[in-house]
């Protein structure tokens, strides 16, 4: 990949900010930005994916060149431009026609793209019809952050699951709750800072859908909301994992349930289940696990997995057909660790509180089979609180020029 120049990266990073506008508006669609420069090198147009509006951000920003045009020029100001995207335009027809025709069509003579679509069905194939057509192309400026804005529509489009994102809220030694004699029933405990917890509900309002345990239900009672305040265009998606139906009927989770609330069990208890949609809620019945991995006889997989229980991977391949494209889990010590046991999280974030509560407190993790490696972790912090995000699983196809 050549060395972006310092245009190229102005460019395309205005192009994310208009992208980052998609954030939980445009899935099971990926959030794209575009800008149109005149020959000039003046800014003509500009757009942003939503998905109700249907157009792509290459056509939005097409049509900013173009109306806002004086009078008769029309195309005339984009010939001859660039078109900085921050994802490869798409050369199928879906919803809407291809990307690329349009802007053949519009007479731009280069496009400068942040990264490669994973879609199989488009991956490097947009970037050879420009390039048949004429048109200079450019891969790589704003790579990485163009990957980290859809990373859940990259795992989601190749394997029709659900990036899993795993939220842990834990102390300097891996504790997420105090002992069990010291806790409140149904009162949550709040490990770390109000800073931390809005961040939390960032994470939220960026995601489709968020998982609790009922263990975690029965403990803390949690609302599961987003209350971020932020615009989404559907509804967080509330799951719980129970497998024997313990959920109580006047949790909070079930008492707001308007159809966005969905729990996996494999308990046939006909009455049980009854009375939970009567109120709101969506019952799935998946067949029990039986210990035994059923992928290629992954051991890591099978050691995750237990018997009677709620089977992890058929919770996200049935997520993957509802067009979840994002997960965030905030489970407790024994589905953080099947999760991370069977391989299935994809991105780790950690927030750490610098307390310290001793061994008779409640571990995040515990009986992990193997070691779990974080790389190139990125570090913030919230107050005194620190956070720790790393990539566990890249869900991206390598990269193209």
């Amino acid at each position: 990949m050549n060395t972006p120049s310092d245009l190229d990266l102005h460019w395309m990073r205005r192009a994310l900010e208009l992208a980052r506008r998609g954030i939980g508006v445009t899935s099971p669609n990926p959030a794209v930005g575009c800008v149109i420069l005149d020959r000039a090198g003046q800014v003509v147009g500009e757009g942003w994916h939503e998905y109700d509006l249907l157009d792509h951000a290459e056509i939005v920003a097409l049509r900013e060149a173009t109306t806002h045009a004086p009078s008769g020029s029309g195309f005339d100001r984009v010939h001859g431009g660039t078109a900085y995207v921050t994802l490869e335009p798409c050369n199928i027809t879906g919803r809407t026609p291809p990307c690329t025709g349009a802007l053949i069509r519009s007479g731009i003579a280069r496009v400068v793209a942040a990264t490669i679509d994973p879609n199989p069905a488009v991956s490097g194939h947009g970037l050879e019809a420009l390039r048949a057509a004429g048109i200079q192309v450019s891969v790589g400026p704003g790579q990485s952050e163009a990957r980290r804005l859809n990373e859940g529509f990259a795992r989601w489009i190749q394997h029709r699951r659900p990036f899993v994102l795993m939220k842990v809220a834990m102390t300097l030694d891996a504790r997420i709750a105090p002992p069990p004699a010291q806790m409140i029933p149904h009162a949550p405990y709040w490990i770390t800072s109000e800073v931390a917890r809005a961040a939390v509900q960032h994470l939220r309002w960026a995601a489709d859908a968020t998982m609790v345990g009922v263990d975690t239900v029965l403990a803390d009672d949690p609302w599961m909301t987003d209350r971020s305040g932020l615009r989404r265009r559907r509804p967080l998606l509330r799951i719980v994992l129970d497998s024997a139906l313990r959920m109580p009927l006047d949790c909070k989770l079930v008492t707001t349930a308007q159809n966005d609330v969905v729990i996996f069990t494999v308990s046939t208890d006909e009455t049980r289940i009854h009375e939970l949609e009567s109120r709101g809620v969506r019952v799935e019945v998946l067949p029990a696990e039986t210990g035994v991995a059923e992928r290629g006889g992954d051991k890591s997989s099978s050691q995750a997995r237990q018997p009677g229980r709620v089977p992890l991977e058929k919770v996200l391949d049935k997520l993957g057909d509802k067009g979840i494209l994002t997960l965030l889990t905030e489970t407790g010590t024994r589905l953080n660790t099947a999760f991370l046991a069977a391989g299935l999280v994809d991105r780790l974030h950690l927030f750490i509180s610098p307390q310290i509560m001793g061994s008779d407190a409640v571990p995040a993790f515990c009986g992990m089979p193997s070691f779990v490696h974080m790389t190139d972790v990125e570090v913030e912090r919230y107050g005194d609180d620190l956070g720790l995000s790393s990539l566990l699983r890249d869900p991206w196809p390598p990269a193209q020029t």
